[in-house]
């Protein structure tokens, strides 16, 4: 496909974000203040100073697989009935620094290895959150991240920042304004969860580390370059962002035409505490422009094989909602929850074909058994789909990720759970199970049981 990437389109994008950006900077600009030092702003501190950076590194080797289930037919893009077992190895050097007053510069360098079950076809919920379309028995090296965040000081009281993976230790005021922009995945900002929210350390299925109906920006390796703008208010937050699309529906590269080909996102998060409990709640709003297929159009310009790539036009749009909830229950174990909806009339682009999920779980720490680095979670899931997605698969239409040839629909349900042994300080174990009713949301086809062996490394 021809696309015309001249950077005079760049242009009509960024207006917008200039001007909301002005509006809020100025004022920024005019109240910035100094970063209090660690003994003025908090008694107590575990930090005697403001980091200067921060270095880690993390190796993550995943091995799936299950045995052959119930399936009458099979499409070209069937979750395989037969028996099946496949690897993914990633590694990445995460690494930050400080630039000048409130500002941060980061870098991350990432290579994977390895492939998904049935190439990561099939499901609507992948069980490995590790891997994406992207398989290769070498080993491939590329920028992850590579990003600048400047924060201006508002006021309020000053917040202990921990040392971590794109986090320098220091403090930060709790009234501020942040501008990030680069190469990052939107996940990082968005939609976070303390108990659901790492396929490296946590639940690997799709459905519990992520809003599977949101088709969040990104290209096949889940990465995109966009600008986030943040306002914290002490107990609230408010993200607005916006990132580029890939060129094609789970293409690699991205669509430099960002004037009409691109996704934005809305975010308000509250900090609460509920019986002397931590807990959060994130309300999201989000808005994808792309050439994308409308899979009505499809059906009407062929029923018996429709093809929604046939029918892509410019200026399509798709939004949704979602909703994030996590609250601790005692110190060592929390509940979570996320609720997501997509309007579901154009194809897939970039994340999963799911149009509404519905997820939920609890995550535990060993400190009751003497293992307090050890933890434990168990999550179920329900994915569905839209009356035009599931119309169009049931006529034998394909999208890059389902696609059976025919249709029984029911949602497809998942129950996850997992149980990581921190077998040295930097070292842990995990065994998982995931159990699929109607995989790709099909009725004749399944149940089917994955089992997984995570080894996860990271200083």
């Amino acid at each position: 496909m021809n696309r015309d990437t001249n950077t005079k389109d760049l242009t009509p994008f960024f207006t917008w974000w200039l001007v909301v950006a002005g509006l809020l900077l100025v004022p920024a600009f005019l109240r910035a203040q100094s970063v209090l030092p660690p003994s003025e702003a908090v008694s107590n501190s575990p930090y005697d100073a403001q980091a200067e950076g921060s270095l880690h590194w993390q190796l993550t080797y995943n091995l799936l697989g299950h045995g052959a289930f119930p399936s009458p037919y099979e499409g070209a893009n069937s979750f395989q009935s037969r028996k099946e077992i496949r690897g993914s190895f990633s590694t990445t050097l995460f690494a930050g620094h400080r630039l000048w007053k409130g500002a941060e510069g980061y870098l991350d360098v990432e290579a994977t290895a390895g492939s998904g079950l049935s190439g990561v076809y099939g499901l609507l919920s992948p069980p490995n959150g590790e891997t994406y379309r992207v398989s290769s028995a070498a080993l491939k090296g590329y920028i992850a991240r590579a990003y600048l965040r400047q924060r201006w000081s508002l006021g309020g009281r000053m917040e202990s920042v921990e040392d971590d993976q794109n986090q320098i230790a220091g403090f930060i005021p709790s009234r501020r304004l942040v501008l990030t922009a680069g190469k990052f995945s939107v996940t990082d900002f968005f939609d976070g969860n303390r108990y659901a929210g790492d396929p490296r350390t946590q639940f690997n299925n799709w459905s519990l580390w992520a809003n599977t109906a949101w088709d969040y920006p990104a290209d096949t390796r889940g990465y995109t370059w966009g600008l986030v703008l943040e306002l914290a208010w002490d107990q609230w937050a408010v993200r607005l962002g916006s990132f580029m699309e890939p060129a094609e529906a789970n293409g690699m590269s991205l669509d430099h035409r960002i004037s009409h080909s691109h996704g934005d996102a809305i975010e308000l998060k509250h900090r609460q505490r509920l019986a002397g409990r931590d807990g959060a709640i994130r309300f999201l709003v989000y808005d994808n422009h792309a050439r994308m297929g409308s899979y009505r159009s499809a059906l009407l310009r062929d029923p018996t094989a429709p093809d929604v790539t046939a029918t892509q036009e410019a200026g399509r749009t798709k939004w949704g909602l979602g909703l994030n909830i996590e609250q601790a229950i005692s110190d060592h174990a929390g509940l979570f929850m996320r609720v997501g909806w997509n309007n579901g009339k154009t194809e897939t682009w970039a994340f999963t074909e799911v149009d509404r999920t519905f997820s939920a779980g609890l995550s535990v720490d060993g400190t009751r058994w003497g293992r307090p680095a050890d933890h434990a979670g168990i999550g179920c899931a329900v994915n569905g789909l839209s009356g035009d997605h599931r119309a169009y698969l049931a006529a034998g239409g394909l999208g890059f990720e389902l696609g059976d040839g025919r249709l029984s629909y029911a949602p497809e349900r998942v129950v996850d759970g997992y149980y990581s042994w921190a077998f040295f300080p930097h070292l842990a174990i995990s065994v998982e199970v995931q159990r699929y009713t109607n995989p790709g949301a099909n009725t004749s086809r399944g149940p089917v049981t994955v089992y997984g062996l995570r080894l996860h490394s990271e200083f």
